[in-house]
This record gives C-alpha cells, sequence and structure tokens, in this order.
C-alpha cells in the first residue's frame, strides 16, 4: 500500500537520510524508533509529502506522489493521508465538531453529510457528548480523540502519528494506544507512528528501527507483516 524506494534527504552538508526502503501494508500498525536525530520525524513528514526528498520515491496506494503538482499533492494529502501530532493542533475558536469537520470542509465535501460522518466519529471515540465543547473545555486525552478523529475525516489511506501520546498521562496514553488498533481491527486502518515509548512500539505490527539516517533492523509481530528491510542497510 506504501512503497519507500531508496529515500535520501540532505538539511546542507548533513544527510539525515541515507537511502531508505520500506514496504508497508495495508491495515499493519507500524511504529519507528530510534534516537533523537536519527531521521525519524524526517521519514514520517516525506511519507506524508509535507517534505520532498532529494531522491527515491514515496508511492501511496499506487501513486507515485512525487510526480503530482503543488496543487494535486496538496488535494491528495488532504484526501488520502491522516496526521496527529504530539500535540492536538486543534483550532481553539471552533468546537470538537467543528475542528473534525475542517478536512471534508477543505476538500469541498457536503457539510451536512460532513457534519454526519463526524458524529459518527465523535461517538465512536466516545466523545458524543463532547461535540459541541471548544478545545479548552477538553482534557488532554479528549484533545487527541479529536485530533484522531480529524485525522479518520475523509477516510484516508493511512494515518501518520509523530510521538502522538508524548503529552498524555499513563491513563490516557494507554487508551490512545488502544484507539489505534481498535481502530486498525474494525476499519482496516494503516497507522505509522513514530515514537520513543517502548510500551507502544512493543504492542505493533512491526518496528522498525532507524539510526544515522539508515534502517538497522525491525521487529515483526504478525505473521502476515512484510519482511523487507530485516537486513540492516549499509551506508553507500
Amino acid at each position: 500500500m506504501i512503497d519507500i524506494k531508496n529515500i535520501t534527504k540532505s538539511f546542507g552538508p548533513l544527510q539525515v537520510l541515507k537511502g531508505i526502503d520500506l514496504h508497508i501494508a495495508k491495515g499493519e500498525v507500524v511504529s519507528i524508533v530510534g534516537p533523537s536525530g536519527a531521521g525519524k520525524t524526517t521519514l514520517l513528514q516525506i511519507i506524508g509529502t509535507l517534505d520532498k526528498p532529494d531522491g527515491g520515491s514515496v508511492v501511496i496506494d499506487g501513486i507515485d506522489t512525487g510526480s503530482l503538482s503543488t496543487r494535486k499533492l496538496s488535494d491528495f494529502r488532504n484526501q488520502h493521508i491522516g496526521f496527529v501530532f504530539q500535540f492536538h493542533q486543534l483550532l481553539p475558536e471552533f468546537t470538537a465538531l467543528e475542528n473534525v469537520m475542517i478536512p471534508a470542509l477543505i476538500g469541498g465535501k457536503n457539510r451536512n453529510k460532513s457534519k454526519e460522518r463526524a458524529q459518527e466519529l465523535l461517538a465512536f471515540m466516545g466523545l458524543g457528548d463532547r461535540a459541541a465543547h471548544k478545545p479548552s473545555q477538553l482534557s488532554g486525552g479528549e484533545k487527541q480523540r479529536v485530533a484522531v478523529a480529524r485525522a479518520l475525516m475523509n477516510e484516508p489511506d493511512v494515518i501518520l502519528a509523530d510521538e502522538p501520546s508524548g503529552s498524555l498521562d499513563t491513563k490516557n496514553k494507554a487508551e490512545l494506544h488502544q484507539l489505534f488498533f481498535d481502530l486498525r481491527d474494525k476499519l482496516g486502518q494503516t497507522f505509522v507512528i513514530v515514537t520513543h515509548d517502548d510500551q507502544l512500539a512493543s504492542i505493533t505490527d512491526r518496528t522498525i528501527h532507524l539510526r544515522d539516517g539508515m534502517i538497522t533492523g525491525q521487529e515483526c509481530r504478525k505473521a502476515n507483516a512484510p519482511s523487507d528491510n530485516k537486513e540492516p542497510q549499509n551506508n553507500q
């Protein structure tokens, strides 16, 4: 579903990614771990088309994202990719319901149908009674669940999460982690998660280890998880 081939990226003289090859199957929950500066967030941003690689390709659901114009790339991102960040990034002046609706409205979808779907997503998140509340009236865990609902709004092929539970306490962290797997089991949702949380990484289908811009190994916990990149990559 996602094919990443020979991705390289440099910032000035510093090469951050050194030829990344990775395949992610539909319905997989994949974690990416490694020390600070390993290139994890840069790789996630390139997968999410928020940044461009210097070399290599990212193909999502058969579409080579590097071949798209700026406008088509923006439309593709809105329709096919959902994002969850460490801090919820909700707009404070809008209610939970309005925040969830934003990706659909940006995509020009019918407002009434978008509202109905947003209400369904909030109910699935256990937040049906919080739809009219603004972010300042929600707990940290509730804000992150609203952010997940927003990421799901356009039924994306993949949700990319960058330290999604990094700002949560232990209870809310565990609930958010379980939510990812509930969404995979019930909706077939694909997740790629950058995390420093060992507990989260240990329960994902596959963990990719990144160090110095290279994949140095992986752990597969699901029988049908792709087996590529088992061998460490050499810096050539």
